[in-house]
């Protein structure tokens, strides 16, 4: 193994493994083929996301000699990759390609560096040495948890500006990938701009964002309500308001057979806090408003 595993080569392998598969079983077959353990492959449970397989897989690796030649193979099949057939036929799938090529190169270019500049035995070990101590410091990937929440908190004092508008559209997209919810960024349809959308439980729902100062009002709700009217009968709604809902929105969104659900900042905060994932969070309002009409449930009220 003529590679130094450090830091910055976990980071880099972590990451192209992400992005260059999307589906389970894709991924599952890639490990096999780099020789991770098939008890460990089959350890995946149904409930345990991509993201959290790798951290737990890569923070096992890291803890032997052996897994860190199970590292570098999988970094050397990474970098191999030319083409990424699970990423073909999404909606999004010319993005995804985009994400994993650039993932994949950098890779492929920190391990060309390190084969220039590796020239002895001892220079491996020490390098082996290295990692074993820093391995701590590793980081996931770019777009983390505790980043997100900290990019949203420096996004307050843009509230109510076009800036801030477009940020928060950013960041809210990049909350969905990190959760691995199947999304779509933002588009037009018969010339009205959507804010992008999400699919969850077989439920595909517009997405609305308000980053503004003042609470969402009805003609809010109309707006969204007339755009997920003129899609297909299994299309719900969801708006994201920063500031929150007047009370005769909520009521407007409500009702029977209501296709909105209303989420504001105290359900963002709620996922970033580690209390529940953001799935969970779309799955507690939508059986709320199934069993009551209503399109809104405080976080205070989850319990009840």
């Amino acid at each position: 193994m003529a590679t130094k595993i450090t830091p910055r080569l976990i980071e880099l392998t972590y990451e192209a493994a992400l992005r260059a598969y999307w589906r389970k079983n894709a991924l599952r077959k890639f490990l096999r083929a780099s020789h991770v353990a098939e008890s460990f492959v089959s350890s995946w449970s149904s409930e345990e996301s991509k993201r959290e397989l790798l951290d737990r897989l890569f923070q096992k690796l890291q803890a032997t000699d052996k897994g860190k030649a199970v590292i570098f193979e999988m970094a050397r099949n990474l970098s191999e990759q030319t083409t990424f057939p699970d990423l073909r036929n999404w909606e999004d799938s010319d993005e995804k390609i985009q994400n994993a090529h650039k993932a994949v190169q950098e890779l492929k270019s920190y391990l060309n560096k390190q084969d220039i500049e590796i020239k002895t035995e001892k220079e491996r070990k020490e390098a082996q040495a290295k990692a074993r101590k820093e391995r701590q410091k590793i980081q996931r990937s770019l777009t983390d948890k505790s980043k997100l929440q900290t990019d949203l908190d420096t996004m307050h004092t843009k509230v109510g500006t076009q800036e801030g508008g477009y940020e928060f559209e950013s960041w809210f997209y990049e909350l969905l990938d990190f959760c691995e919810i199947t999304n779509r960024k933002p588009y037009k349809s018969d010339g009205r701009q959507i804010d992008g959308s999400l699919t969850h439980d077989g439920t595909t729902y517009l997405v609305e964002l308000k980053f503004t100062k003042n609470q969402s009002g009805v003609t809010d709700i109309d707006s969204l309500k007339a755009k997920v009217n003129k899609m297909a009968d299994n299309t719900m709604g969801i708006m994201v308001s920063i500031s929150g809902y007047s009370s005769i929105s909520i009521n407007d969104a409500s009702g029977n057979k209501s296709t909105l659900l209303l989420l504001d900042a105290s359900h963002l905060y709620l996922f970033l806090s580690g209390v529940m994932g953001f799935a969970d969070i779309i799955s507690r309002v939508r059986r709320h408003a199934s069993q009551t009409g209503e399109a809104y449930l405080a976080v205070n009220k989850f319990n009840g």
